[in-house]
């Protein structure tokens, strides 16, 4: 049986040590990824925040419907 030399004993255990850190690499971006799509969905299953204009209509509406109620209770405003 052919016996391995000491140049060939390192030269293997580099190219295995960078095949590990080359494999880590490409694992750790593809956690990366998976977590950027997961937060990318969480964030679409939020309701979005009215926004300002959106607000003041709401509060108008809720005036009016309450001042409509009061109408229909025979109340004075």
């Amino acid at each position: 049986m052919d016996s391995l030399t000491l140049p060939e004993l390192v030269s293997a255990l580099t190219a295995l040590a960078m095949l590990s850190i080359a494999l880590l690499r490409g694992w750790s971006g593809w956690l990366a990824l998976k977590h950027r799509e997961l937060d990318v969905v969480s964030k679409a299953d939020q309701p979005a925040q009215p926004s300002a204009t959106h607000r003041i209509e709401i509060a108008d509406l809720k005036e009016r419907i309450r001042k409509l109620e009061a109408i229909a209770a025979g109340v004075d405003l």
